[in-house]
C-alpha cells in the first residue's frame, strides 16, 4: 500500500513538475484572458482597444507571475488601427487573486508603421496643432519601435518607461526648399533622455552623418547635444540662393564644395524657443568660388572675375553672441595661387579681424607710391583691427613687407561712409620701381600730422596731381587737418632732386585751403608752392627756377630745355582764372611747330641746325577753367626768331580748338594770319 501511495505521489509530483516546466518554458495558448487584458488596456483610455489572437501564457513559479505574449495584434483607437508585431506583459498572481490591478509591465513591439499614420494616430489622443504641422512636413518614412512600461499597484505608469527602435527611409520637405531625404537612425528613450544613434540623412541630396544626438529633459527645458559629420557637399549658385539670402551682402557665391564636422548643443523651452546655442565646426573647404565685385586692378593688375578659395581648413566656434572663425588655405584671384590666413571674432555688433595674405608669384602694385612687387619675391600683407557696425572700421595695423621693403600703418580709422577720420602713424621704407630709396613717416601730434623723411620720390605723386580737377577732388577725409612737412631729399624725377623740402598743407572739406611749401635745387635754384583762401577766393601760386621737371610731363612737348616757370591762379565760384609764364627756354621737338617756326626766319633755321632748338625769351598763357572746359584767352610767346599769339579752347578729352598769329622777328610788318593746322602743331597727329 505504501508503495502504491508512494508511486502515485511520485507520478503526481512528476506530472505537476512537468506541467510547471511546460507552462514556465513553452507555455499554453488561450483566449480566456483576452477580455481581461483588453480591460486592463482600457484603463488608459476608454476608446483604446486591442484585436487579440490567442495569448501565450508562461508561468514564473519563482516570482509568482504570469508572462503573457500575443502575436499579430492590432491597436485600435477610435476606429484608427496600428499593426503591432507582439505584446508582452506580466501579471501578478497575487494581485490577480485579490482582484487588484495585476498588470505589472507591458512591452509592445510594432511592425513597420508609416510615420504619417503614426502621427495621425497620435493626434487622436491629443489633437495638437504642432503634431499636425509636423505631419504635413513628413513626406514618407517608416518606424519600428518597442515600448516598455511598468505599472504600480494602482495602475499608474512608472517613470522608468523605455522606448527604442529605428526610423528608415524618412523624408521631410520644408516650405523653404529644404529637403531631408533617406533619413535613417536608431533611437532610445529612457525617462527624460533620448539618444539617437547611427544617424544618416541626405540634406538636399548631400549625405550627412550624425553619429550621436542626445536629448535630455530638465524641468520644462530640453537640452540637446549632438555631433554631425558630412560627406562632401557640393552646391551650385541656385542651390546656395535657396539656403542663404545674399541679396543685401557683398557676397556672390557661384559654387562651394566642402565637408563639415560639428559638435553642438542648445536648449528648447516649452514655447520651442532655442537658447544657449553652442556649436564648434571644422570645415574642410575644398573649393569656394566668389564673383569679384570690386575693381582692385590698381593693386592687383591681373585681377580675375572670380576669387577662388581652395583647400581651406576652417575652425568655427559659436556661443551666444560670440563667433570665432580661424582658417587658412589657398586663394586664387590672379594668375597664380597665393596663401591666406584669417582670424575673425564677432561679438554683438563688433568684428575683430587678423588677416595675412602671402602673394607669392603674382604682381602687386602701389601706383601712387611708384612701387611694384618683384615677381620672384614673397609679399606679405597683414591687416588687423575691428569693424563696429554702422560706426567705424579701425585698422590697428596694416603691414606690407617684401624683403627689406616695408609699408606700415598704425591705427587707421575709417568712418561708416569710408572716409579717413584718423591716422596714428605711417612708415614707408622701400625701393621703388625707379630704384630710388624712399624713407618717410607720418605721425600725429595733437591735431596736426607731421611728414618727415630722408628721401622720397614724388614723381608719380606729381603726375597724379597734374590730372584734371575731377579726378583729384575726391572726398576721402572726414575732418580738417594740417600736414607739416620736412623731407631732406625729394625726387621730382630720377634726375631732378630738391633738398630740404619744408612747409605745410591745410585740408578742409577734402580741399587744400592753405599751403606754403619751399625747397631748393641748389643755393641759386629754388622752388615754392602756396595756396591761400580768403572768403570765396582761392589763390594758388607756383614758382620754380627749373621748369623742365614739370613741363616735360606733358607728352606732346619734347626737347624742352632750360627756363623757369611762374604760375598763378584764382578760383572763385567754381571758376578758375590762371596765368602761366615760362622764361628763357628752348624748344627742339614740339611736333610740326618747330618745323613751321624755322621757316619764319633765318635765325630759327640757324637755331635748329645748331642743335639748340628754337629759343624763346618769354611764354605767357592766360586761361580759365570751368567744369571740363578750358578757355584760352591768350597765348603769347616771343623769342629771337619768332613771336606767337593765339587763343581758343580745350574741351576735356574731346576737342582742342586754337587760332592765332605767327610773326617772324625779322619781318615784323608781315603777318602770317591764322594757322589752319594749329591742332597738329601742338599735339602732333592728335587734333
Amino acid at each position: 500500500m505504501k508503495k502504491i501511495i508512494f508511486r502515485i505521489s511520485f507520478i503526481l509530483i512528476a506530472i505537476i513538475l512537468s506541467f510547471l516546466v511546460f507552462i514556465s518554458t513553452i507555455g499554453i495558448k488561450t483566449d480566456k484572458l483576452n477580455t481581461q487584458i483588453i480591460n486592463q488596456i482600457k484603463v488608459f483610455d476608454e476608446n483604446l482597444n486591442l484585436e487579440l489572437k490567442k495569448v501565450n501564457i508562461i508561468f514564473d513559479p519563482i516570482k509568482l507571475k504570469i508572462n503573457l505574449k500575443t502575436v499579430g495584434t492590432n491597436l485600435i483607437y477610435k476606429e484608427k488601427k496600428i499593426q503591432l508585431a507582439n505584446i508582452q506583459s506580466t501579471i501578478s498572481i497575487k494581485s490577480f487573486l485579490n482582484d487588484q490591478f495585476s498588470l505589472t509591465n507591458l512591452r509592445i513591439s510594432t511592425k513597420s508603421i508609416e510615420i504619417k499614420n503614426l502621427l495621425s494616430f497620435s493626434r487622436l489622443f491629443k489633437n495638437d496643432a504642432k503634431i499636425y504641422l509636423i505631419e504635413k512636413q513628413i513626406k514618407k518614412g517608416d518606424i519600428l519601435g518597442n515600448i516598455y512600461v511598468e505599472f504600480d499597484n494602482k495602475g499608474r505608469i512608472k517613470d522608468n518607461f523605455k522606448i527604442d527602435g529605428f526610423v528608415k527611409n524618412g523624408k521631410i520637405s520644408s516650405l523653404r526648399k529644404y529637403q531631408l531625404d533617406k533619413i535613417n537612425f536608431r533611437f532610445n528613450f529612457v525617462k527624460n533622455n533620448i539618444e539617437f544613434n547611427e544617424i544618416s540623412v541626405y540634406f538636399n541630396d548631400n549625405n550627412i552623418v550624425s553619429p550621436e544626438l542626445i536629448v535630455k529633459k530638465k524641468k520644462d527645458i530640453f537640452i540637446i547635444k549632438g555631433k554631425v559629420n558630412s560627406k562632401k557637399i557640393s552646391l551650385e549658385e541656385k542651390q546656395i540662393s535657396d539656403y542663404i539670402n545674399l541679396d543685401n551682402t557683398d557676397l556672390a557665391i557661384s559654387q562651394i564644395d566642402f565637408k563639415i564636422y560639428n559638435d553642438f548643443s542648445f536648449e528648447i523651452d516649452q514655447k520651442y524657443k532655442i537658447t544657449n546655442f553652442v556649436s564648434n565646426f571644422i570645415i574642410d573647404l575644398d573649393n569656394l568660388i566668389l564673383k569679384n565685385q570690386y575693381d582692385y586692378t590698381n593693386f592687383f593688375p591681373k585681377l580675375k572675375d572670380d576669387i577662388k578659395l581652395k583647400k581651406h581648413k576652417i575652425l568655427v566656434s559659436y556661443k551666444k553672441d560670440l563667433l570665432d572663425i580661424k582658417g587658412s588655405g589657398v586663394v586664387h584671384f590672379q594668375e597664380n595661387d597665393d596663401k591666406i590666413e584669417y582670424l575673425i571674432k564677432k561679438k554683438n555688433k563688433e568684428i575683430n579681424f587678423d588677416i595675412k595674405l602671402n602673394i607669392l608669384k603674382n604682381q602687386f602694385n602701389l601706383d601712387l607710391l611708384n612701387f611694384k612687387k618683384k615677381k620672384d619675391t614673397n609679399l606679405e600683407i597683414n591687416l588687423s583691427g575691428k569693424k563696429i557696425f554702422d560706426k567705424i572700421t579701425i585698422f590697428e595695423k596694416v603691414l606690407l613687407k617684401e624683403k627689406s621693403n616695408i609699408f606700415q600703418i598704425e591705427k587707421l580709422i575709417f568712418t561708416n561712409d569710408n572716409k579717413i577720420s584718423e591716422l596714428n602713424k605711417l612708415e614707408l621704407n622701400y625701393i621703388d620701381s625707379e630704384n630710388i630709396k624712399n624713407q618717410i613717416s607720418i605721425s600725429k601730434k595733437n591735431k596736426d600730422y607731421h611728414l618727415n623723411g630722408n628721401s622720397f620720390n614724388a614723381n608719380k605723386l606729381i603726375d597724379n596731381f597734374l590730372k584734371t580737377e575731377s579726378n583729384r577732388n575726391k572726398s576721402i577725409f572726414k575732418d580738417s587737418f594740417k600736414l607739416k612737412m620736412n623731407i631732406k631729399r625729394t625726387y621730382l624725377d630720377k634726375l631732378n632732386i630738391i633738398k630740404n623740402l619744408e612747409g605745410y598743407l591745410v585740408f578742409k572739406n577734402n580741399e587744400i585751403v592753405d599751403a606754403n611749401i619751399g625747397s631748393q635745387f641748389s643755393k641759386e635754384k629754388k622752388i615754392r608752392f602756396t595756396i591761400k583762401k580768403n572768403n570765396n577766393e582761392k589763390i594758388t601760386t607756383f614758382f620754380s627756377d627749373l621748369a623742365k621737371p614739370f613741363v616735360k610731363r606733358y607728352k606732346f612737348i619734347k626737347g624742352f630745355e632750360g627756363g623757369s616757370i611762374d604760375f598763378n591762379s584764382v578760383k572763385k565760384n567754381n571758376k578758375t582764372n590762371s596765368i602761366l609764364k615760362i622764361y628763357d627756354f628752348k624748344l627742339k621737338e614740339l611736333p610740326t611747330l618747330t618745323k613751321v617756326l624755322t621757316l619764319a626766319s633765318l635765325q630759327g633755321i640757324a637755331d635748329v641746325l645748331s642743335g639748340e632748338g628754337i629759343r624763346f625769351n618769354e611764354f605767357e598763357m592766360n586761361f580759365s577753367n570751368e567744369n571740363n572746359l578750358m578757355k584760352i584767352n591768350e597765348i603769347y610767346s616771343i623769342g629771337p626768331a619768332i613771336s606767337v599769339l593765339m587763343n581758343g579752347y580745350v574741351e576735356d578729352k574731346k576737342l582742342i580748338s586754337l587760332r592765332g598769329t605767327l610773326v617772324p622777328a625779322t619781318t615784323l610788318n608781315k603777318t602770317i594770319g591764322s594757322i589752319p593746322f594749329i591742332g597738329e602743331i601742338l599735339v602732333g597727329k592728335k587734333v
